[in-house]
């Protein structure tokens, strides 16, 4: 794929449109443009919310899609997180299946994939409800088919730890909300600029949280180690699957809050390796944080044999090359529509 990823996008989108009573029958329009008023409560106020899942194309031509329903359980709860009218699953599963049938001959052969974007947001046009939901909005699905995220070889990545800031407010992380991702920006922004970091590891009173755009995984030994779920970080669906699959292969999988002092302590083990968890990346190694102006090392700094070998553990279940135990595939097939 010669483009960025998440930069090319199939001609039309599916949608339906909430008019304050109920949704409209999902239909297409165009996925260059959409006319909104200026007014439009999401414009204004954020009230938007999305998804990010994967379609894939195994060898024998068959189609499927990973984890649609976590993802559209957790697109409904972010919707009423935000205040925007309540999503009906069976109408966004519709939505969703009608793209990907429709764009079907456009998933790529492995490594590549298609990214599904399904997108809720407020249209009601009024700026006198900064305090107030809008009654009116938009759901739509974005597909964009993809190539492989490393492409150019695996690198590892460096984060800033900072032990002071907040991601988002602490009870919406659990919302994949468009605030919420403003919010981490200029954090991230200015830790490019004066550290080269790759992201910004979010610690608010020295408790180890999350990326701004993925959750954070510690492998030491054979214990994988990450933050509890609750709502000030973002439960994520790779991230659930990613500790599935640690259980499977006979790690150790400690879901429990721990300190920044404990990670530094934890990374200057030679066999300790730290991931980013995300649907784009799949699994990410870390090769170094940025803390207190110092840059200390992840175990060797290089990409680890853990992450990896986790990595294409669920790689290897999406493309069809090993069997899906868990039953997290959805095939998909022109009837569905």
């Amino acid at each position: 794929m010669a483009t960025a990823f998440g930069t090319h996008f199939m001609p039309e989108m599916a949608s339906s449109y909430f008019d304050g009573v109920s949704w409209s029958t999902p239909g297409f329009q165009s996925s260059q443009e959409m006319m909104i008023h200026p007014a439009a409560h999401v414009l204004h106020y954020a009230s938007t919310c999305f998804e990010g899942l994967k379609a894939f194309r195994h060898e024998n031509g068959r189609v499927v899609m990973f984890r649609i329903e976590q993802n559209i359980a957790r697109f409904a709860q972010s919707s009423a997180y935000l205040g925007l009218p309540a999503i009906d699953p069976t109408i966004t599963r519709e939505l969703i299946l009608k793209g990907v049938v429709r764009y079907a001959d456009e998933v790529p052969m492995a490594p590549g994939s298609m990214y599904i974007r399904p997108t809720h947001m407020g249209l009601e046009p009024c700026i006198g409800k900064a305090a107030a939901a809008s009654n009116t909005s938009l759901q739509f699905v974005l597909l964009s088919p993809v190539g492989d995220y490393f492409a150019g070889g695996e690198a590892s990545l460096k984060l800033l730890v900072d032990d002071q800031a907040m991601r988002c407010a602490p009870d919406h992380g659990m919302v994949k909300g468009g605030g919420n991702y403003a919010s981490a920006l200029k954090h991230i922004v200015k830790a490019r600029q004066d550290h080269s970091a790759d992201q910004v590891l979010f610690c608010p009173d020295g408790d180890v949280q999350e990326t701004g755009a993925a959750n954070f995984l510690l492998i030491d030994g054979d214990e994988v180690i990450t933050k509890p779920l609750d709502e000030s970080f973002l439960h994520g669906v790779t991230r659930s699957s990613i500790l599935q699959l640690a259980k499977d292969m006979g790690l150790k999988v400690a879901e429990r809050n721990f300190s920044v002092t404990e990670l530094i302590e934890r990374v200057a083990h030679p066999e300790c390796e730290a991931a980013l968890s995300g649907t784009a990346a799949v699994l990410a190694s870390v090769g170094q944080l940025i803390y207190q102006h110092k840059v200390i090392p992840v175990g060797t700094a290089k990409p680890g044999s853990k992450v990896a070998a986790l990595r294409k553990a669920l790689n290897d279940i999406q493309w069809g090359q090993a069997a899906d135990k868990h039953n997290w595939l959805t095939e998909v097939r022109p009837a569905n529509t």
